[in-house]
């Protein structure tokens, strides 16, 4: 593809582009590839690395965190940690609203036997 053409928008992208597009050194991406698990970029023949768009998402929301909202590489790790971990399983509240029930009917009955 000449260059200056752009690419499309879910098009692979190359580290170097990644790298021109972002304003981040290719040294930092492939650092951040052994901080942030998420970050996986596919590997192709030669270990060249080609980014998804979904990656290049994700680069540019840890640059934010990291060079703009002050984060630490620690924070930001727990931070894409807690989005990555499924919801906690809230316990259903239909038992207790039986037993409730049960407690009504059971005042019910008291109350028609004592009528």
């Amino acid at each position: 593809m000449p260059s200056g053409t752009p690419k499309a928008s879910g098009a692979f992208r190359t580290i170097g582009e990644v790298s021109d597009e972002t304003g981040l050194p290719q040294h930092i991406l492939r650092y951040w590839e052994t901080r942030f698990p998420q970050l996986r970029p596919v590997t192709r023949a030669g270990n060249r690395r080609y980014y998804r768009p979904e990656d290049v998402a994700l680069v540019r929301r840890i640059d934010d965190l990291l060079n703009r909202d002050g984060y630490t590489i620690r924070g930001v790790q727990q931070l894409l940690a807690e989005r990555d971990r499924p919801p906690a399983a809230t316990p259903s509240p239909l038992p207790a609203l039986q037993a409730i029930r049960d407690a009504l009917a059971l005042a019910l009955r008291q109350d028609e036997q004592a009528a």
